[in-house]
């Protein structure tokens, strides 16, 4: 009679009784369970992943603050929605108004009491926002993702050797380190250039074409020195522009969303 072929974690086991000696011979053993099929290429590799989270630093892996979008103290929830709603993320860090300090991680879900109520838009944000939790860009990964299973939080802040905000850090992060890129809802390449929000309020991206804002609101501005609307805007200012600066061209209120290595990524457009 022919003996019933073990389950694959049986014979999985049965591999690991070796024994290795060290970090290097337990990747020979893993690798050498892959090349047998008691363990597959997806499931190796994520394990390697898992053992080499301790060779890397939170500076390896965080979200640069010049590219995170933060939330002024001084903000109301009027202010604070456009951005909120135009960047889809679910927390947000609040900086104070030296825009020195994160005082406070903003979770957009607070928000959605007020989405419909106009009269209590002019709550300031600072009343909304949940202590933050600080960790230096020198930790260790395997450190951190227990520090977060401790605390139980999504978001930390990352400060350098001298205290200072070097960026942000998300379970995401750590956890793509291992199963590789996380695509999530709003992670879609086929994105919307201009999106309405209200009769006089549109959130636009920088890419957009002149000919495209041009068919859209049926205006005439030129195209003939540049492509994009983020282009157009710039050359309009005269200089590269800061989170939260307008430009008024024509009937149109140009306010900056966010801005990323030099380049303007997205704006908030008003019909005046």
């Amino acid at each position: 009679m022919t003996q019933e072929r073990k389950p694959w974690i049986e014979r999985f086991a049965d591999a690991l009784l070796r024994e290795p000696k060290d970090q290097e011979q337990l990747l020979m053993l893993l690798r050498n369970c892959n090349e047998r099929r008691l363990i597959d290429s997806d499931t190796l590799n994520m394990l390697e992943s898992v053992m080499h989270l301790s060779d890397l630093q939170v500076r390896d892996v965080m979200f640069p603050r010049a590219q995170a979008i933060m939330i002024d103290e001084e903000a109301s929830i009027a202010d604070a929605l456009p951005i909120i709603i135009e960047s889809t993320h679910s927390r947000f860090p609040v900086i104070s108004s030296n825009k020195e300090d994160v005082i406070g991680i903003l979770h957009a879900k607070e928000l959605l009491k007020f989405a419909l109520q106009p009269h209590s838009r002019s709550t300031m944000v600072k009343e909304l926002v949940r202590p933050a939790t600080f960790v230096p860009e020198s930790k260790r990964l395997d450190q951190l993702l227990r520090e977060i299973r401790n605390k139980r939080t999504h978001m930390l802040v990352v400060v350098d050797e001298y205290g200072g905000v070097a960026g942000l850090v998300t379970m995401e992060d750590i956890l793509e380190q291992i199963v590789g890129d996380i695509n999530d809802e709003y992670d879609n390449t086929c994105e919307i250039n201009i999106k309405k929000i209200d009769e006089h309020l549109f959130n636009i991206r920088a890419l957009t074409t002149i000919e495209e804002f041009n068919q859209y609101f049926n205006t005439q501005l030129s195209n003939e020195d540049f492509d994009t609307i983020g282009g157009y805007v710039m050359h309009e200012l005269g200089h590269f522009p800061q989170l939260g600066e307008i430009a008024t061209i024509d009937h149109f209120e140009f306010e900056i969303l966010r801005v990323e290595a030099r380049r303007i990524e997205s704006l908030q457009v008003k019909k005046i």
